[in-house]
């Protein structure tokens, strides 16, 4: 059998209701024509899993199984499948559906969704087995450990089509902003800039992220808490190059107000989120500066693997700040979404499933 992971519903308005997690165990699938079964040795949190607990977060299933982040062996090949080679060999999962490979964005956007307790599509990585067409993997880094693969997917393909895709700035030399740092989004961004000669900088509410964001290669940061952050980060430029060549931002909010004064003229804002606000404040300065502000969401199949393979080429280790052992650990799995809550989180929040056979093991 294969357990599986869902929320259960209960009374309750959207955003006042937070409904219990609940395991439930199904028969292990089997796969079909181009199908590929995989064991999931651990699977990762995003903010959307926390919003789906408060009824925040559309299409909301109760029988499909949650979280959208997966890393697993592959124990089974269905017939007429092309990738039998991954057989036995780790992969990681793409964490949606419905966008091939077109650069503006999917192909019938009525089809894109993000997998993971969504009606939309009946795939989810917290549970034990789970079958997927073979064109929904990559195979995982080998210098990856498991909870390292399952911080990967959502976050670095979001992180790597905002900064490489959107922005146009993922260049040597480049001054990049990253804001919130901590979050998983951004600490991914973070890398990949660092890997690519970028000069970056970044935000958070507390100091001890900015420092731990320099030991990974930030050039410096400043509190989002500051009321003249902007004129703070200013100060730490390059005289050479005195500005910002681009924003990569999740938090909207006053970022366009604060942020125009220190881009340069036709700087890029490239929005993966708004958890500041729904709405942000769009200034006539911005206009006059030829400021461009650029929304991005998830990403393509086709940059899904491009995000993996500048992984497994500059072998970086996706940040994984807290894991708990087992589906079934209810309590702790609690905790994890306690931690986003509180926003204590310095990376991604995992939950390991079970230890491959043979395999490296967690690191963590």
């Amino acid at each position: 059998m294969s357990r599986t992971l869902t929320v259960k519903k209960i009374p309750g308005k959207p955003g006042q209701v937070y409904y219990p997690l609940q395991l439930t165990q199904r028969p292990i699938p089997k796969p079909g024509p181009g199908e590929l079964l995989v064991k999931l040795h651990a699977a990762a949190l995003n903010h959307r899993d926390f919003f789906i607990r408060q009824h925040l977060y559309p299409g909301i299933s109760f029988d499909n199984p949650l979280l959208a982040d997966g890393y697993g062996t592959v124990v089974e090949a269905g017939p007429q499948t092309n990738k039998s080679g991954l057989l036995h060999k780790p992969v990681l999962l793409t964490p949606c559906r419905g966008w091939d490979s077109h650069p503006d964005g999917p192909e019938d956007f009525y089809k894109f969704a993000v997998i993971g307790g969504a009606t939309a599509y009946e795939f989810g990585t917290a549970q034990d087995y789970i079958v997927v067409h073979e064109s929904e993997v990559e195979a995982a880094p080998a210098h990856l450990s498991p909870a390292e693969g399952a911080a990967l997917p959502l976050v670095g393909l979001t992180g790597w089509r905002a900064f490489v895709t959107k922005s146009g700035n993922a260049l040597p030399g480049r001054n990049i902003l990253v804001t919130g740092i901590g979050g998983g989004v951004a600490l991914q961004v973070l890398q990949f800039a660092v890997a690519m000669g970028c000069n970056v900088y970044v935000t958070s509410g507390t100091a001890d992220k900015i420092e731990k964001a320099k030991k990974m290669g930030a050039k410096g940061g400043v509190s989002y808490r500051i009321k003249d952050w902007d004129k703070e980060l200013a100060k730490q430029l390059p005289k050479d190059r005195p500005y910002l060549d681009a924003i990569i931002d999740g938090a909207g909010g006053d970022i366009v107000k604060k942020a125009y004064r220190i881009l340069k003229p036709g700087g890029v804002i490239s929005c993966y989120g708004m958890t500041t606000s729904p709405k942000m404040d769009w200034v006539m300065q911005a206009v006059m500066k030829q400021v461009d502000l650029k929304g991005s969401t998830m990403g393509s199949r086709v940059e899904f693997k491009e995000m993996v393979d500048f992984v497994r080429e500059k072998r970086i280790h996706p940040i994984v700040s807290r894991t708990v052992k087992g589906l079934d650990n209810l309590k702790d799995i609690d905790g994890l979404f306690e931690d986003i809550r509180d926003g204590k989180q310095f990376g991604k929040l995992v939950i390991e499933i079970s230890e491959p056979e043979g395999g490296q093991k967690s690191k963590l």
